[in-house]
């Protein structure tokens, strides 16, 4: 390789580790309890206890929940309905008024059934200002920094940086370690030396794992704006023959069971999970929204919306994800970590450790690299400095660094 495509590699290294290593430290950071998510989410749960039952207790109807949640709050809608495979509960989104909530989402809140008793366990509703709890904290520094669909754009970028720093990195490392064995890590040698060759070794070493996981992390912050995009195009095309009809009123809702029973029938490989009501934007103004997804433990981050007109309890439509959807549901099980158990999880949060020391040792080169500078400065007019410099100085500049 020779010396001037070697150095447009390092400032390609140089430049894309600088600019998002400080938000990679915090996507890593915070990375590390969302692994963990449902397990804290358990621990921090305040819900009352579920019903004790039999195995094979029949679950409560889905319309007697949605009356006992209207009931709850009368002057308010129910937005959505999410019946959990992991645990005996049913969720029911509610909110003040359609236009409240198509315009802030945040406006809604949550009921918690017991889906064997239809009780409700939990109501989230709360005054206005309460503080944010821990895990919606968490995800969203590491989603979108609080800054909605800019900061969820812009940490995609960052993931961006994080590959283009990996595969320069990648291509550095050969060069200028050809004289080491691999893996070496020089511990009688000056302390930056030190570092060096421990970034240099745990980057080649989580090279491929950082390489998936900041692609994928990529693919996922865009997942905003790529189902913005596929509503306006398919979507719009599937809704063309109701389009001027009224959105119907809730007495004019067909049985929700029912609706899922359809659906069921419709994509019998599939698992039904949820109904996205008519109004609301995330949906159709004249359907059910219901989503399915498989049934095995990779192939459940696939999803297949269906359309269930909700007058007739018809269904509408099964509607085939586009291929970059697809690409996206596939990419999210090899960013979570999260369809392999808990030793899958426990090894993601080694590796996550792994790469904050990635991340961690590369600004101690970086900011060590800029004392030395300072140092050599100071010599020229004969200052008194530390004598361990001039073999610190002997050091190669680091290739692997973000320097």
């Amino acid at each position: 390789m020779s010396a001037s495509v070697l150095r447009r590699w390092f400032a390609v290294h140089k430049w894309t580790s600088l600019i998002s290593t400080l938000f990679l430290l915090v996507i890593c950071l915070t990375g590390l309890p969302l692994v963990f998510q449902d397990e804290i989410g358990d621990w921090l749960d305040d819900s009352a206890p579920y019903a004790q039952v039999a195995a094979d207790a029949p679950r409560v109807s889905l319309d007697r929940v949605l009356a006992v949640a209207r009931q709850h709050y009368p002057g308010q809608v129910a937005t959505s309905v999410f019946v959990d495979d992991d645990e005996p509960q049913i969720l029911v989104g509610m909110a003040p008024s359609w236009d409240r909530y198509n315009s802030d989402p945040a406006t809604g809140h949550v009921l918690k059934f017991d889906a064997h008793t239809g009780v409700i366990l939990r109501d989230d509703a709360a005054p206005a200002g309460r503080a944010v709890g821990f895990l919606p904290l968490m995800l969203h520094l590491h989603k979108d920094l609080f800054a909605g669909l800019a900061g969820t754009l812009f940490l995609g970028l960052m993931g961006l940086f994080f590959v283009l720093a990996i595969v320069s990195g990648v291509v550095l490392y050969g060069p200028f370690m050809k004289r080491l064995r691999f893996g070496a890590v020089r511990t009688g040698r000056a302390a930056r030396l030190r570092w060096l060759d421990l970034h240099n070794l745990l980057g080649i070493v989580l090279t491929v794992w950082m390489g998936v996981v900041g692609l994928t992390g990529a693919m996922n912050e865009l997942s905003q704006p790529l189902f913005a995009m596929w509503q306006v195009s398919t979507a719009r095309t599937l809704l063309l023959p109701w389009q001027g009809r009224p959105v119907p009123a809730v007495q004019d809702l067909t049985s929700l069971d029912a609706a899922f029973q359809a659906v069921q029938e419709t994509v019998p490989d599939m698992r039904v999970m949820s109904a996205v009501f008519p109004g609301s934007r995330f949906g159709s103004p004249y359907h059910y929204l219901v989503w399915t997804k498989g049934k095995t433990p990779l192939t459940g981050r696939l999803f297949t919306p269906v359309l269930v007109d909700a007058r007739t309890g018809g269904v509408t439509a099964a509607v085939p994800m586009p291929w970059y959807l697809r690409a996206l549901e596939i990419s999210r099980p090899l960013h979570f970590g999260d369809y392999g158990g808990t030793p899958m999880k426990i090894l993601w949060v080694c590796l996550d450790l792994g790469t904050i020391g990635v991340l961690v040792t590369g600004l101690i080169l970086w900011f060590g690299r800029r004392r030395v500078a300072a140092d050599t400065r100071l010599r020229t007019p004969g200052f008194d400095i530390d004598e361990t410099l001039p073999s610190v100085r002997e050091a190669p500049a680091p290739v692997a660094a973000p320097t």
